[in-house]
């Protein structure tokens, strides 16, 4: 039996407990991903301690699509227990299973007030992509009942909640408003009073508009790949990381960690030995928030999602990617972080190239950047740890209106 405000005594587990935890599993999937058969990956051994994680290859979608090219449907991944196979763009192939909570979205559903009694009205969508399984996992993890509605059709939404008495809803953030707004219009009296919501912003504004209404409404960071990630508990600050996940947040086009605090991409290392997806990059930004929730949940809490880490930006006709900044700073061992601005001057483009230096001269990064951005820029130096700790390794400040 669950307890009343955890799921399991997994969320109040000491740091030290949980890393030995973390760090058994993640070593585990290593020997799997190594010993798999047509593995993509070598044998790298065991690490000794879990930020050696660090020292990994970061793994991107777009490497998993050309490996599964090679070696369809998984790229050779040692993939387990496929109940359902699901395809996201790119084309993506992920595999779902059937095992209790595979997706682990019964946690969030839990700290959402979900459980026995309520009828879960998931409108996420059901075909192809596996957002709808997911939540429905989820839901039954939880005892609660699933009515699997999908999105469109609104009226019949309307009069399915009505008539089964839908309690909760599971979809997207704005899609509820959807069919409260018909409802309304239908004359029609609803009893969803909890929300979990994923797959797009969660504005304030409607978040207090579902409040408004007497629905309690939280927001959970998932994806196709990788199950949850994230969830918002009652505290409301921030959210918290899954038991299942090792999350790193790492400066966009590198696999490096970035300070505490600072902004940069969510790398994610999967626990699920089932599919085995080792520094998996999400290409969305987040940050690593101190201390722990006031709920009394003990893994490390960010800030939800904070922009898109893919910041390739074309100027003057070519393409700027944030691997080649990071790579223009492995050039020089004083530069610690360096960042492009794209801008307009006149009606050309310009690009200036702000590097972080304890000193040095600025025309002698000249070649440098031109030889790893393939354009010629003005260079400006910076104090270390003057530049803004905002995620962007390329800005571009010009006007498209």
């Amino acid at each position: 039996m669950l307890d009343k405000v955890y799921y399991d005594d997994l969320e109040t587990r000491s740091s030290d407990a949980r890393h030995a935890a973390q760090l058994e599993a993640v070593n585990a999937q290593l020997t799997r991903v190594a010993h798999a058969d047509g593995s993509c990956l070598p044998d790298i051994g065991k690490l000794k301690y879990l930020e050696d994680l660090a020292h990994l290859p970061v793994l991107r979608k777009s490497e998993l699509a050309k490996w599964q090219a090679e070696k369809p449907p998984f790229g050779g991944l040692p993939v387990a227990n496929v109940a359902h196979v699901f395809q996201s763009p790119g084309p993506i192939y992920e595999p779902g299973g059937i095992s209790h909570d595979w997706w682990r979205m019964g946690r969030f559903l839990h700290a959402a007030g979900f459980g026995p009694g309520d009828v879960v009205q998931n409108c996420f969508g059901y075909h192809l992509t596996p957002a709808g399984m997911i939540f429905e996992s989820g839901a039954r993890a939880v005892g609660a009942t699933v009515l699997p509605a999908g999105t469109g059709q609104t009226e019949l939404q309307v009069t399915a909640a009505r008539d089964v008495g839908s309690t909760a809803y599971a979809g997207t953030p704005d899609y509820l408003k959807v069919i409260l707004d018909k409802a309304d219009e239908m004359g029609v009296p609803l009893s969803i009073s909890k929300a979990a919501v994923g797959g797009g912003a969660l504005f304030p504004s409607l978040r207090q508009e579902y409040a408004d209404r007497g629905i309690s409404c939280m927001q959970s960071y998932a994806t196709a790949d990788l199950g949850n990630i994230a969830y918002e508990s009652p505290a409301m600050e921030g959210m918290i990381v899954d038991e299942g996940v090792v999350v790193e947040i790492v400066t966009p086009g590198t696999g490096d960690p970035v300070a505490p605090g600072d902004v940069g991409e969510v790398v994610v290392t999967s626990l699920n030995p089932d599919y085995p997806l080792i520094r998996f990059a999400t290409g969305d930004m987040s940050a690593v928030m101190p201390g722990h929730s006031p709920c009394g949940r003990t893994n490390m809490r960010i800030k939800g999602w904070m922009g898109r880490a893919d910041q390739t930006t074309k100027i003057k006709g070519m393409f700027v990617r944030p691997e080649q900044v990071a790579a223009l700073v492995a050039r020089h061992d004083e530069v610690t972080r360096a960042r492009v601005i794209a801008r307009r001057d006149g009606q050309q483009d310009a690009m200036t190239v702000q590097i972080e230096t304890a000193g040095g001269d600025a025309g002698a990064y000249a070649d440098s950047v031109a030889a790893t951005l393939k354009l010629k820029g003005a260079v400006e130096l910076h104090a270390p740890g003057s530049l803004p700790r905002d995620g962007l390794v390329i800005e571009d400040q010009r006007s498209y209106d």
